[in-house]
């Protein structure tokens, strides 16, 4: 399966809780996906207001299918990953502004690739960025990355990636 074939599979399973935008999406990303939930937590009545609940998540998409030039000798070197998941940490929380009712922002970095450097793999697995608001008083943002080769099926991901790992597996499996 290519990355375009691939990379619309997991649209269509991200499509059910967050909103994919393919359109007016800021390079290197071909798509992105956001889900916000806002909860609020009364007492007796709505005066007696006693929380404000917001979680949010930014996915952010990344094929190397439109971009020849970023490939080292065919395959998607850890220099380009780690690149791919500082722009879209930095883009995720600039769209955050943590108060006292944040809970959590999750980033998420989804790369499809014909190839991965065999170097790389190991490497995936160390890529991790967490973030704490005032000692967690304001909330928590943590970094989760998954990288699938399409050439081979091949899933790889970070600690924090490895619950995305069973969403991607199964969404390409039902495509082939």
């Amino acid at each position: 399966m290519n990355s375009n074939g691939a990379i619309e599979k997991i649209y269509q399973s991200f499509e059910r809780y967050y909103t994919v935008s393919t359109q007016n999406v800021e390079a290197p990303f071909v798509a992105e996906a956001v889900f916000k939930s806002h909860n609020e937590q009364y007492f007796l009545i709505k005066a007696a207001k006693v929380a404000d609940i917001d979680s949010n998540d930014f996915v952010f998409f990344y094929s190397d299918e439109d971009s020849s030039g970023s490939l080292e000798n065919g395959s998607l070197s850890i220099e380009k990953i780690t690149e791919l998941a500082q722009i879209a940490w930095k883009r995720g929380l600039s769209r955050i502004s943590p108060y006292y009712g944040h809970r959590n922002t999750d980033v998420t970095l989804v790369i499809l690739s014909e190839k991965i450097d065999e170097k790389s793999i190991r490497q995936i697995k160390k890529i991790n960025y967490y973030k704490s608001y005032k000692f967690g008083f304001y909330g928590w943002s943590s970094f989760r990355l998954l990288v699938y080769e399409t050439s081979t099926g091949r899933t790889v991901t970070n600690r924090r990636g490895s619950d995305l790992k069973k969403i991607v597996t199964q969404s390409l499996a039902k495509a082939s």
